[in-house]
């Protein structure tokens, strides 16, 4: 992501003090805990100009559930300021071509967070559409849960098993060698899935496709 940002003239800064959103915690019920690891972020982030998340759902955490844990200006202030890394391209920077190649076929994922709370849609797939040489097939049930959901997989584990199921075997329907996604627990989810039945698709995060040159 880093990489990305600097081609198309940012300067990135990373803050090495920086921990977890906090939305294990959050979404666990435990407020308190939650609301401590809000105040530290506020405290690392402080002084930056944007806040820009490799993860959809650490950003909707950031920018939609801190104000609910912590009333300040300074919390919203921090909000207005934080986008999902896609987001940050094509909104802030109206960018859409990095530059980026990569001979392969692909199919995208959409995840909860990105989707349904920050409203992510088209701008991945306006990113992927000018990366060289590569070939987006749509699956049919892309806006579809992963089954991950954090504390979800591990409390449900039978109930995440069957929709990562699903999930995989509409990105196998795609004939792509790749499923791209903008959040790390998705991808792990079906990374997972993937290995366990013996699949050979990769998976990678829209950064990883976009630093290809």
């Amino acid at each position: 992501m880093a990489e990305v940002l600097e081609r198309v003239g940012c300067r990135v800064e990373f803050p090495e003090a920086q921990t977890c959103c906090g939305q294990p915690a959050f979404n666990s019920g435990y407020r308190d805990e939650a609301r401590a690891v809000a105040e530290y972020s506020l405290r690392v982030f402080r002084d930056s100009e944007y806040i820009v998340v490799p993860s959809g759902s650490c950003a909707s955490m950031i920018s939609h559930h801190y104000a609910e844990l912590i009333d300040s200006d300074e919390v919203r202030a921090m909000a207005s300021r934080t986008y999902e890394f896609s987001q940050f391209l094509t909104d802030v920077l109206q960018v859409e071509d990095v530059g980026a190649r990569l001979s392969r076929t692909v199919t995208f994922h959409d995840s909860c967070h990105a989707l349904r709370e920050l409203k992510i849609k088209s701008g991945p797939r306006r990113l992927l559409a000018n990366v060289r040489e590569l070939t987006l097939n749509e699956m049919e049930y892309a806006e579809e849960c992963c089954g991950f959901g954090g504390t979800f997989s591990v409390k449900f584990p039978e109930v995440s098993g069957g929709m990562a199921r699903t999930k995989i075997e509409s990105i196998l329907q795609t004939g792509a060698t790749a499923v791209v996604g903008v959040d790390g627990s998705c991808l792990m989810q079906l990374r997972g899935a993937l290995q366990r039945d013996g699949h050979k698709v990769d998976v990678m995060h829209l950064a990883e496709v976009l630093a290809c040159r």
